[in-house]
């Protein structure tokens, strides 16, 4: 079975590739420290130090095998194919909320790079589906489970 591709933005995945050579480079030597630190102690049936680092390793082991794999799958858009007209992957986008009469800002990343605090909504979620591919002024509908939202594209840049 193919694997699903995973969709980044150039800064997803330059901040992925990051943290991999931070995990590998510097986590991976600073736990080892303690596993040898731990295991100086003695006993490590009852040893909580020596569990503590083993466990963090095994996060730490989880995770480069977990950003790996996104890697390996990754599909990064690029800015020049990015049709500036319309929403697509990579764009930030200006909204006005028509039910509260609110501005909001999205962008909309793949995703593995979603993170709602930041206001990056991933291209699978309803409203991110709903505006991938309208235009300034167009007016979407979203299928929310409090209902249909509207949303009126104000402004489209590319972001990546």
């Amino acid at each position: 079975m193919e694997q699903k591709k995973t969709i980044l933005t150039y800064a997803g995945l330059k901040k992925l590739e990051d943290e991999l050579h931070d995990l590998k480079v510097n986590k991976r030597r600073e736990i080892a420290g303690k596993i040898k630190e731990a295991r100086e102690q003695g006993d490590l049936s009852e040893n909580a130090e020596y569990d503590a680092a083993k466990d963090e390793q095994r996060d730490i082991e989880a995770r480069i095998e977990e950003i790996e794999k996104i890697l390996k799958n990754a599909e990064v858009v690029v800015e020049d194919e990015v049709d500036s007209d319309k929403i697509n992957i990579g764009c930030k986008v200006d909204v006005l909320d028509l039910e509260y009469d609110e501005e909001i800002e999205f962008q909309i990343v793949g995703s593995t790079e979603a993170n709602s605090l930041e206001g990056k909504i991933s291209n699978e979620s309803p409203v991110g589906k709903a505006l991938i591919g309208a235009h300034k002024d167009d007016i979407v509908d979203v299928e929310t489970p409090a209902g249909i939202m509207q949303y009126k594209v104000l402004s489209i840049q590319r972001n990546i």
